[in-house]
């Protein structure tokens, strides 16, 4: 007879990850843009891919599977028979049909059994620059059901407009769309990009106690003359990490996962132009791998600035 398995909690100066999210098979988005940058800064990281394409929509055509609500939960069924469902984070990223972000909330609940104080980051992924890319249906889901279980969420400007029902065309308007989510749930909120003429925006906000004023800041980011993919994931994964190892000092933690993303689109440019391809011409492949460094040890560039 096989000995038992025995699976173990085991204690971690990090954490365990379960990441939901979509998988190309060739390419950065996704699982694929998330993952390994986690497992560089030290957690265990355990992939559910909600999609399985051969690479991302961007190109002229794709092949592959999508995962529904009930494959997804068999899977969380298996984990549980093996009491194999002890997570400190759940990540969530892209997803594409009402009846699977239900089936996300059964799995937040699901593993706040196990571990009350189980963090979700959500990035809630509904479109950009004024478009949807997901059925309207889904945005009253996330803002009824998904934000108000969240503890962290990492939407952009438009998505931010989509949750609160508000313009954010100042500073000001980004601040008060922070306040409206902190009201609805989630202590952490970070637009991770506000559109200001040759510059991006992010704010951050914590609400460290409910009720209280959070406290809030900027970091003005220069645009980088091209088009890439995956970095929203990418942003929400380095986000998660460094706020983890910083949980009062969310300007610390975006400070960081702000520097390791403009280093690596940096040299994702650079590396394009050094094989004579012109980056303005379509969307960047991000050069995850070859910006380890980057991402274990980001110089920090860009500094958060306090309101």
């Amino acid at each position: 007879m096989a000995p038992p398995i025995l699976s173990l909690a085991l204690p971690s100066e990090t954490g365990r990850v379960l990441s939901i999210q979509s998988h190309t098979v060739q390419g950065y988005v996704g699982n694929k843009s998330a993952v390994f940058p986690l497992q560089l800064l030290g957690y265990d990281v355990d992939p559910i891919n909600s999609v399985q394409f051969s690479n991302h929509t961007g190109y002229p055509s794709f092949k592959g599977q999508v995962l529904n609500g009930q494959q997804l939960w068999d899977l969380i069924e298996g984990l549980e028979a093996n009491e194999l469902l002890y997570y400190t984070h759940l990540l969530t990223g892209y997803i594409g049909s009402v009846s699977f972000l239900h089936t996300i909330l059964e799995v937040v609940h699901k593993l706040r059994t196990i571990n009350p104080k189980l963090t979700y980051v959500c990035d809630p992924v509904m479109g950009d620059e004024g478009k949807l890319y997901v059925p309207p249906e889904l945005v009253a889901v996330y803002r009824e059901k998904v934000v108000p279980v969240a503890s962290m969420l990492t939407p952009n400007q438009f998505e931010a407009e989509q949750l609160t029902g508000s313009r954010i065309v100042t500073e000001r308007d980004g601040r008060e769309a922070c306040n409206i989510l902190h009201a609805a749930g989630p202590s952490k909120v970070v637009i991770t990009s506000i559109s200001m003429d040759d510059n991006l925006l992010l704010i951050g906000s914590h609400q460290k106690e409910k009720g209280q004023s959070p406290e809030q800041f900027k970091i003005v980011i220069p645009k980088i003359p091209a088009y890439f993919t995956g970095t929203g994931d990418l942003m929400t994964a380095l986000l998660l990490g460094w706020s983890n190892k910083y949980p009062d000092n969310l300007g610390r933690a975006a400070e960081l996962a702000v520097s390791s993303l403009q280093a690596l689109l940096q040299r994702t440019v650079n590396d394009y132009e050094r094989v004579g391809y012109d980056p303005k011409s379509s969307s960047l492949e991000i050069r995850l791998i070859q910006s380890q460094d980057d991402i274990r040890q980001p110089q920090i560039r860009y500094k958060a600035e306090k309101y």
